[in-house]
């Protein structure tokens, strides 16, 4: 009878069993198992020698274990063979159950093969299933029991201790280690991966840890302002975080920046610059609001950060203090449009601001009246009332549309007294015996005076009216919504505003002024209109040397 059969070998055979399977959940790595396994093998199923070929993520497999021969150990391990010649083996021999069989009759056929093998030459069987040297046992290893399972790699075996094939209950025996093997293999794998998953996830949130570290060192010692602020939604703007920089520049404490947003801390006159640059990468040069009621220029730059990957989105923005730079671009501007002596506009100033408010087709009130009655009333026809006034068909849309964005600059009638038409009245101021103080006293006091004349003008003027040095002693007032007796009552009381004496370096000297009176008017050029009350400024000037109490009162 097989020895094989009798109870008590089945018995320690399955206490081995046992014991090798607990060996194999016990392994601490996936090396550790993969040696368990061949251990197993040799201890617990009566194999002299055993080797575990693993399955690599390229298909091929590696000799990952060897038990029983530190010689075959030596030779074996490492080595890998191809997928094409497992496959090839696997489906030779003889099928013991799930175990596969091939004797030494059929090695042959394997010797041009790379499977990695230590099997040599022996004598022939003496008896029917005596182990020859030559024969091969083989037990794959399965993620599963369930058709199609992924093979996870092959478990060799050779020299029985018995010497005779594995009966029944051997074959039985390497089956369900090949598959408890198989199923410790994968567990081991999968740790394996969790673990190096929960190694890369502790570096990722230590890199977190320091980035978010990096990026709250930056932020909150940055030498310039930075804030973060809600993105989107009936709280865009609202500011989350302010770092001490932009609190040192408002200041305003963290908290209380909290209670704010942008919005409510630009100038009103920038909240439109704010809300149209306040988008991913907006910038915009602005006044910031400064808890003493000040206001400071800042570049704000904006940035977006997201939480996570599908989280909120915040603004970063970046808070630059620019006064200085603002300031000097400020005292450029103004020193290129104000006279660097008396502070007023000067003469491309003036022009400036004169050109603004004239267009090139003149527009008088019979025309006003005419459009007004090609708007609303029925007349002869758009053609008729263009032609009429000089303009062709196509130029028509554009005086009457003009109407809606430009006043258009009309100049009084002055020869009818009691008109009370208003316009734009532009008074060319001349100043009479400034030249002989000039020369009798010296430029200082020349500039002195010329420096009390422009602050004397400048108090006798309405809020709005321009006055301005066009060079020398000449002076000009811009002066809209006046008729022609209000110019006239002004250039009375711009004359009285200079007679009085003018000290310097506790010397009174005295100057006069002649103005004249022209008005602007649309189809004028800025050069017509000063030309014009210039040359009205002269024919008053004679009238008045022709004057001796004129020239007395000058």
């Amino acid at each position: 009878m097989d020895t094989d059969s009798e109870p008590y070998v089945r018995l320690a055979t399955l206490r081995q069993l046992h014991q090798v399977v607990a060996d194999l959940n016990t392994a601490r790595s996936l090396s550790d198992t993969l040696q368990a396994v061949a251990d197993g093998v040799v201890r617990g199923l009566g194999y002299e020698l055993a080797a575990v070929n693993l399955v690599r993520p390229d298909g091929d497999l590696v000799v990952a274990a060897f038990a029983g021969s530190a010689a075959g150990e030596a030779l074996l391990a490492g080595r890998v063979g191809s997928r094409a010649s497992w496959e090839r083996r696997l489906t030779m021999g003889e099928r013991w159950g799930a175990l596969c069989f091939i004797p030494h009759t059929e090695g042959w056929v394997l010797i041009d093969d790379d499977v990695p093998q230590w099997h040599t030459e022996g004598p022939l069987p003496r008896f029917a299933d005596e182990w020859h040297p030559g024969d091969r046992l083989y037990a794959p290893m399965f993620s599963s029991q369930t058709v199609g399972s992924e093979l996870i790699g092959v478990i060799s075996v050779d020299q029985p201790s018995s010497g005779r094939h594995p009966g029944p209950w051997g074959c039985e025996a390497l089956q369900m280690y090949a598959f408890q093997a198989g199923i410790a293999i994968s567990n081991a794998r999968l740790r394996a991966n969790m673990q190096r998953a929960l190694v890369r996830l502790e570096r990722d949130q230590q890199a977190l840890r320091a980035s978010e570290e990096s990026f709250r060192q930056a932020f909150e010692y940055a030498p310039s302002g930075m804030a973060i602020a809600e993105m989107g939604g009936d709280q865009h703007g609202k500011l989350l975080r302010a770092n001490d920089a932009l609190c040192r520049l408002l200041g305003r404490s963290a908290s209380t920046m909290r209670r704010f947003s942008f919005s409510d801390l630009v100038h009103p006159e920038d909240v439109g610059l704010l809300l149209r640059t306040s988008a991913e990468g907006g910038r915009a040069e602005l006044r910031l609001a400064r808890r003493d009621g000040s206001y400071v220029w800042a570049s704000l730059r904006n940035s977006v950060v997201a939480d996570t990957a599908d989280g909120p989105r915040f603004l970063l923005t970046h808070v630059e203090d620019i006064e200085e730079r603002k300031s000097r671009e400020l005292q450029l501007a103004h020193r290129a449009s104000h006279d660097s002596l008396t502070g007023l506009p000067n003469s491309a100033e003036l022009r400036a601001r004169l050109s603004a408010r004239l267009c090139s087709r003149p527009q008088d009130r019979d025309v006003r009246e005419a459009s007004a009655v090609v708007l609303g009333e029925e007349v002869g026809g758009p053609d008729d009332f263009a032609f009429s006034y000089g303009y062709g068909p196509d130029e028509l849309a554009a005086p009457l549309g003009a109407l809606d964005s430009h006043t258009h600059a009309v100049a009084p009638d002055e020869k009818d007294e009691e008109s009370t038409h208003k316009g734009l009245a532009v008074l060319f101021c001349d100043l009479d015996g400034f030249k002989s103080i000039n020369d009798r006293f010296g430029h200082h006091t020349g500039d002195a005076v010329l420096i009390e004349v422009a602050r004397r003008l400048t108090g006798a003027v309405r809020d709005g009216d321009t006055v301005a040095r066009l060079g020398g002693d000449e002076f000009v007032v811009l002066a809209a919504g006046l008729a022609p007796a209000d110019a006239a009552d002004l250039s009375v009381r711009l004359r009285n505003a200079i007679i009085p004496p003018i000290r310097v370096d506790g010397r009174a000297v005295r100057v006069g002024a002649s103005f004249g009176i022209g008005w602007a008017a649309c189809g004028m050029s800025t050069e017509e209109v000063l030309h014009s009350a210039d040359q009205r400024m002269y024919v008053e000037k004679r009238s008045r040397s022709a004057k001796p109490s004129h020239r007395r009162a000058g």
